[in-house]
């Protein structure tokens, strides 16, 4: 029962306790989602509209242009303060009104890479090197298990964003049919599971292996070991993804998933995408959803476009300079360093930091 389990809190959690806070949130706590973003008033547009214009006549390379190039005085301070509550409250933080629609494709880039200086430094998606990914359907094999499923219209499982603290999407355009974006608290699923299947807690914090979908960087195995549980100097960060542990199982040196492994995804699985516990919605052009990978999963919904609307969303991961602790194992996925600000990235030697105009 669960009054019978003990609590704490992120800075001071205590293995297998229930979490108490802001991030262990349920949907039932958020029913009016307009009330909870950040909508951009025509003040803060007419700055973004200046710095863009500002960024983009300065002649630099996006990829070099920082805070201080910038003069946002009304609208760094919400931006701001929608990363302290990705970071450290919720775990979440939309925003809305980005004028995409009337923007070129660089205007739309550089606004996206401004708001993003705010929450973070980006860091490569991919072994292009890509420092702003491109979520759109162009026509790779959604059967294949190689293939990375933001390139398809097939829709994508309940998983983090594993090699960055924060993950960002922000919508240019939205498809005839589907594609809708659901989010839901990773602490509050580890929650339920310790309420109703407590002897699953322990496997979820053991060993688990991840594949690298065939993007291995110099020296390392083509997989690598992470926990979902990951309990660290009074913070539970949890790191999941299903698919990933199946197609581990290619790998000969890689141990065969067990009954009890089976039993901790299916769970997992139907608590993320339980009403109870997620949040879903229609990204239209202009939102911009902010999520910690440490507190939140996500998932998208297929989708169907048309020559009319074409989905087509910016994503951004992120490594803010002031982060939680994680453990050694996340080195696996943060480019070989849990140092907060140093971390995140797949970094694959030869592939140069490179901002794309159109998806690859």
């Amino acid at each position: 029962m669960s009054t019978e389990l003990k609590t704490s809190r992120q800075g001071s959690v205590v293995p297998f306790t229930l979490i108490e806070g802001r991030d262990a949130w349920t949907a039932a706590d958020y029913p009016v989602l307009e009330d909870h973003m950040l909508h951009l008033t025509p003040e803060h547009v007419a700055e973004l509209d200046a710095a863009v214009q500002a960024v983009l006549a300065s002649g630099k390379r996006l990829q070099d242009v920082d805070l201080s190039d910038l003069d946002l005085p009304t609208l760094s301070g919400p931006l701001f303060e929608a990363g302290r509550e990705a970071q450290f409250g919720r775990g979440w933080a939309l925003v809305r009104g980005v004028p995409v629609w009337r923007y070129s494709r660089q205007q739309q880039l550089a606004a996206y890479w401004i708001l993003g200086l705010h929450w973070g430094r980006a860091v490569p998606q991919n072994a292009k090197g890509h420092l702003i990914g491109h979520i759109k359907d162009i026509g790779h094999d959604p059967k294949n298990p190689l293939t990375r499923l933001y390139a398809t219209n097939a829709a994508q499982p309940w998983h983090n964003d594993g090699p960055a603290d924060l993950v960002s999407l922000l919508c240019l355009s939205d498809a005839e049919e589907g594609g809708d974006s659901g989010w839901s608290s990773s602490i509050s699923v580890h929650n339920e599971i310790l309420r109703r299947a407590p002897h699953l807690a322990p496997v979820l914090a053991g060993p688990w292996f991840f594949d690298r979908k065939s993007e291995v960087p110099e020296g390392k195995k083509p997989f690598f070991e992470i926990p979902v549980f990951n309990y660290h100097r009074g913070y539970l960060s949890v790191n999941y993804s299903d698919n990933y542990y199946h197609l581990s199982q290619r790998h000969p040196e890689v141990p065969k998933l067990q009954q009890q492994h089976h039993e901790a995804m299916a769970l997992f699985n139907n608590l993320a995408c339980s009403p109870e516990l997620s949040i879903r919605m229609v990204l239209r052009p202009g939102d911009v959803q902010l999520l910690s990978n440490h507190t939140c999963l996500h998932y998208r919904g297929a989708f169907r476009d048309s020559p009319q609307h074409t989905r087509h969303l910016l994503r951004l991961w992120l490594s803010p300079p002031n982060d939680r602790p994680l453990p050694e194992c996340y080195s696996e996925i943060m480019a070989g360093s849990v140092v907060p600000g140093k971390r995140g990235g797949i970094i694959i030697q030869g592939a140069a930091p490179n901002i794309p105009t159109e998806a690859e």
